[in-house]
Parts: C-alpha cells; structure tokens; sequence
C-alpha cells in the first residue's frame, strides 16, 4: 500500500506553525540594527514588512486553495509557466537559504545557551548547535503531530517573552516621538529590508498542506491569521523598545530586548529572563525551517526534479525521513556560516525574489486558467487582474532595491550553483555517483 503524509492539522495547529516561523529569532536579534536605522520610528519598518508580507500572503492564499500540496512554491512556478528550470531554481533557493538558516539560528540558539552556562569556546558553540539540529531533526521524523505539539510549546514561550516586553514598556508609552525617523524615511525602508527576515515563514504553512485537514480551506486562512498575529505583536514590541531604551542604545547592543526590559524593574534578572525566552524562540524557528525545507524536498522529489529515494516516507512515521537526514546533515556542515545579519539579508532577498515569481505566478494563472476552482479568491480586482499581487510584485521588487550588492551577488552566485546541479541531475551525473557509492538505485521508491 502507497505511503501518504498524516493529515493532522487542525487550523489552530497550522496557523501556530505560521506564527512559530515568524515569530523567533528574528525579532529577537534584528530589532537592534533596525532601531539604528529608524530610530523612534521603528514601528514603522515592521508595518512596511507586514504589508508586503500582507499583499504577497494573499496571493499564496489563493494559490495555495488551487494546489494544496509540498513544495508549494515549485508546484505554482511549474503549474503557471510549465518551466522545470525555473521552478527547480526557486525551490533550490529556498532549499538553501532554509538550510544555512537553520545553520545560523542554531549558532543563535548556543549562543544564548553559553551565556546561561558561561560557556565561552566557539566549537562549544558548534557542538551544541548540532546538538540542537540533530534532536529537533529527530522530532521532525517523529511526525507532524509530534512536532506541531513541540511547536505549540516553544511559540507560546516565545510569545510571552514579547508580551514582557509589551506590558512593562506600556507604562512608557507616549514618552518620545514614534514618527520621527533618525536617518529619513530611507533609513526605514533599508530597515525593513534588513527585518523583512523576521516575518519570513508566513508562507511556510502552505508547505504543510498534505499534512493538514480540508487544506483548500484551512491554510488561507492560517496564513492570514499568523501574518496579522505577527504584526501586532512586532509594531507594539518595537514600540515598547524605543519607550524602555534610545534607539543608539539598542543599536549597539547584542541583546537589544534584554537592554530594553532592564530598563523596567526587573533590572539585571532581565537579561536571565530574555536568554531563557531566547533559547524556545530560536529552537522554535530551527524546527519550522526543518520540517518546512525537507517538505519542500520531499515534494520536488515527488515531482522528480531531485533524485526519488528522497520522495521516501518512513513506514510507521510516515514522515520523509531520507530528506530530513540529507537537511540535517547539511544544516550541520554550515555551522561555520557567518553572522546573522548576513544571512538574515540573503535570506531576505531569497524570500522577496520567490514572492515576487509567486504574485507574478498568480496573476499569469488568473488568465491561462481562469476556470481552475479556487477556494480562496485574492480582493481587489480589475476583471480577472488581481490587484493585490500586482502590489506584491511592486513592493517586493521595490524592497529588492534596498540590499546591498554583496548580497545581491552571493545571492546570483547560489543561483548559478542550482543551475549546476539541475544540469548535472537531468544528465544523470548525481544518480550515478550516488549509486556508485552507496550501491542504491536512487530511482527506487
């Protein structure tokens, strides 16, 4: 009997899994470098990220009640364009920026864990960041409802942290001048580029759509529900930042929320607190990059635009589990990465650059398959045009603009590699070589 994924997401479920990726490490780290930019205004950038998260969340809502499937963003750019190259070189990027992610933010998590235990070697630091991959790749195998229960946990913990920082900074309220911004509003735009990274995940839920109940109908509005969660809970955090320290002063520090509620009476025990908070908000976003990267894996095998066997699904979990172990190996072989601002930024652009092939793959399907049932239908349309994705395609392109061209050109250069490796797949070259090492024929299922 073929194997299937679990259907075992309820809307409460997926719409926790949006909020789990959003809501992490993001917020945490990147609120400082931001405050730098915008100042007072800080609230600002992460409205900008919510609108363009906004307008491109619809859009994934509308395609995803047409193809609830794996591999969500590969599945639109194929269906749209019938273009193999361009939906495996979008679900590569994804793939890679997911995997040095996870890489990144389990640093993040060790980080926070040797502050608690004072401990202070960087191949400490590896060690217990892999640590972290390799059990939270394990629950990930576990299942989805295993996982989902673990990710429930770690965002309601990394929900309350925020929720401190909101209440003891509501006192503060009104206390400076939230519209004017330090550096211009170009200093706000470039901030919400750079913070973009922490609303990144919204469109993760779409890639649990085999593995949620009545999909069609539950992850549309899942996505929305975690978008606007996010969103109130980022505008009133950054708010109550800015009331509880300067601008200057969280810029400048490598904890800006833990400086911030020190602030408050909880003085030293602050920074104690927020590192504990800390470790569940980043351990949360490294299992939501985990189960959404190998999903999309497994679904681009499916398609076979990677090698079969990673399509398999494990007999009493029913979880991929060969592309869960590929992710995790590779998650751990990027320990070495750099900081997380860097990566926060290519990550970004990756995102923006799928968002806006995915808003564009919207609107080419609303012409070529104008009849195709949807469950979901975008607002605001002019005939069959739709509006909103056609700001989607403006506001992502516009935010593109504002990365630096260091990034821009490593984010080409990974792009050149996908292309390398789509060649080398359509050849044949990476069954052989993997047949010729392991002796297993990779076609097999």
């Amino acid at each position: 009997m073929a194997l299937h994924l679990k259907r075992e997401l309820g809307l409460f479920e997926a719409t926790m899994y949006g909020v789990g990726i959003i809501i992490g490490a993001g917020i945490y780290a990147l609120i400082g470098p931001a405050a730098g930019l915008t100042g007072n205004a800080l609230w600002m950038a992460f409205v900008i990220g919510a609108a363009v998260s906004i307008f491109t969340g619809l859009s994934y809502a509308e395609l995803s009640s047409m193809f609830p499937k794996e591999a969500a963003e590969y599945i639109y750019i194929k269906k749209a364009y019938r273009q193999e190259y361009f939906a495996f070189l979008l679900g590569w990027l994804i793939i890679f920026t997911g995997v040095v992610s996870i890489a990144t933010v389990a640093l993040g998590f060790a980080g926070y864990f040797n502050s608690l235990f004072n401990l202070g070697d960087n191949w400490i630091s590896i060690l217990v960041g892999g640590a972290l991959i390799a059990i939270l790749s394990f629950v990930n195998f576990s299942g989805i409802k295993e996982t989902s229960n673990f990710n429930i946990i770690f965002t309601s913990i990394t929900i309350l942290g925020l929720l401190i920082v909101i209440a003891l900074g509501v006192g503060k309220f009104g206390t400076v001048n939230y519209f004017q911004p330090s550096m211009g509003y170009s200093g706000i735009f470039t901030a919400a580029a750079l913070i973009f990274f922490a609303y990144i995940g919204f469109e993760d839920i779409v890639n649990v759509s085999e593995e949620t109940k009545k999909p069609r109908k539950i992850i549309p509005r899942a996505l929305l529900f975690a978008v606007i969660i996010s969103t109130v809970l980022y505008a009133l955090t950054s708010i109550s930042a800015v009331s509880l320290a300067s601008p200057e002063a969280l810029s400048q520090s490598s904890a800006p929320l833990a400086l911030a509620v020190s602030n408050s009476f909880l003085g030293q025990n602050a920074q104690l607190l927020l590192d504990i908070i800390a470790l569940f908000a980043t351990a949360g976003t490294v299992l939501g990059i985990l189960v959404v990267t190998s999903r999309m894996v497994y679904g681009m095998a499916e398609q076979k635009s990677v090698p079969k066997i990673l399509s398999r699904l494990h007999k009493r979990n029913q979880t991929p589990h060969v592309a869960i172990l590929l992710i995790s190996i590779a998650a751990i072989s990027f320990l070495f990465f750099g900081s997380i601002r860097e990566v926060a930024e290519i990550t970004s652009l990756g995102a923006l650059s799928t968002f806006t092939a995915v808003n564009l793959a919207l609107i080419w399907l609303r012409f070529t398959k104008p009849n195709l049932k949807r469950a979901f239908r975008t607002p605001l349309n002019i005939g069959k045009y739709p509006v909103i994705a056609f700001l989607g395609v403006f506001s992502n392109l516009f935010m593109i603009f504002q990365f630096r061209w260091p990034i821009i050109s490593t984010t080409l250069i990974i792009l050149a590699i996908g292309t390398a490796i789509y060649i080398l797949h359509r050849k044949g070259y990476i069954g052989e070589a993997v047949e010729r090492t392991t002796g297993i024929n990779i076609e097999q299922t």
